[in-house]
C-alpha cells in the first residue's frame, strides 16, 4: 500500500501551481495529486464556500459527492464553522455524519484559507478504512493549502 510523501507532494504541486490564480484550478490540481498519491484515499475533494453558511462540491476524485453541504450539518460543515481540522476515526460513530458514500469509514477534512483568513473550502478526504489518517496527515496537508490558497483573495 503505498503512502503519502508529503515533502514529495509539496514540491510537485507547488511547480504545477506556481502563478496560478484561479482557486478552481488550484483545487483540481491539488485534489488530482492527492487523490493519486496514497492508497488511502478513497474520495478527494473540495467543497467550496459558495454563499453564507453553505459549502457546494468542487474539483474531486472518486465516486460522486455531496452537492450541496450547509455549514450546520457533518464534518465538512463542521471544519468550516469551527475554522478547524476535523479527524474523524469512525464516520459511524460521528452523529452528525452525513453519509455521501456507504465505502466511508474514517475521514479528514481540512478548512481553506484565503490571505485575508476568510474560509473559501474545505478539503475532504475520505478513506474506505477506520482511523486512517493522523497528526502526520493533518500537517501535510496544511502545509500544502497554505502554500497554494494563503495568497488567493476573496
Amino acid at each position: 500500500m503505498s503512502r503519502i510523501d508529503y515533502q514529495e507532494v509539496t514540491k510537485v504541486i507547488a511547480a504545477l501551481t506556481e502563478g496560478e490564480q484561479d482557486e478552481v484550478a488550484l483545487m483540481a490540481t491539488v485534489v488530482c495529486e492527492l487523490h493519486h498519491a496514497d492508497d488511502r484515499f478513497d474520495w478527494t475533494g473540495f467543497y467550496r464556500v459558495v454563499a453564507p453558511e453553505m459549502l457546494k462540491v468542487g474539483p474531486y476524485q472518486g465516486g460522486h459527492g455531496c452537492l450541496s453541504i450547509p455549514f450546520s450539518r457533518g464534518v465538512c460543515g463542521a471544519a468550516a464553522r469551527t475554522k478547524t481540522v476535523q479527524l474523524v476515526a469512525d464516520v459511524n460513530a460521528y452523529p452528525d455524519h452525513i453519509a455521501c458514500s456507504t465505502s466511508t469509514q474514517s475521514e479528514i477534512v481540512l478548512p481553506v484559507f484565503n490571505s485575508l483568513g476568510d474560509v473559501i473550502a474545505v478539503l475532504d478526504i475520505d478513506s474506505n478504512q477506520r482511523d486512517a489518517f493522523d497528526e502526520t496527515d493533518v500537517s501535510g496537508l496544511s502545509k500544502i493549502l497554505a502554500l497554494v490558497f494563503a495568497g488567493a483573495l476573496a
